[in-house]
C-alpha cells in the first residue's frame, strides 16, 4: 500500500534534507527518492514555494562550466520545519494509536 505524501508533509521533507546542508535541485531530488517516490517535476514548484514563502533562499555556483542553483534553509525556514515535525508526532501518535487497536468499541 503507499501513501501520498501532502504537500505540507513534503515541505517538512524538503526543509529537513536542507537542514543537513545545501542542495541543488537533482541532488535533493536524490535525497529525497531514496524514502519516497519523488519526480523533479514535483520537487520544483515545491521549492519555488518554499523561496516565494522565505523559507529557502538560492544562490548559483558554477559546477564544471555550468551553474547549479542551490538552495538553503532559511531561519523562518527552520521555524516552518519544527512546526511540522511537531505536527508530524502529534499526528503519526493519533495514526499509531488508531492502528494499534487503541480506539476500543465506542
Amino acid at each position: 500500500m503507499a501513501f501520498q505524501v501532502t504537500a505540507p508533509l513534503l515541505d517538512g521533507c524538503v526543509l529537513s534534507v536542507l537542514e543537513q546542508g545545501d542542495a541543488y535541485g537533482y541532488s535533493l531530488t536524490q535525497q529525497l527518492r531514496r524514502e519516497i517516490d519523488l519526480s523533479e517535476s514535483t520537487l520544483y514548484p515545491v521549492l519555488r514555494r518554499l523561496q516565494r514563502d522565505g523559507c529557502l533562499t538560492v544562490y548559483d555556483e558554477q559546477f564544471q562550466g555550468r551553474n547549479r542553483r542551490y538552495y538553503a534553509i532559511t531561519p523562518t525556514g527552520r521555524e516552518q520545519l519544527a512546526q511540522c515535525r511537531e505536527e508530524w508526532e502529534l499526528y503519526r501518535d493519533k495514526i499509531d494509536h488508531i492502528l494499534s487497536g487503541g480506539m476500543g468499541n465506542g
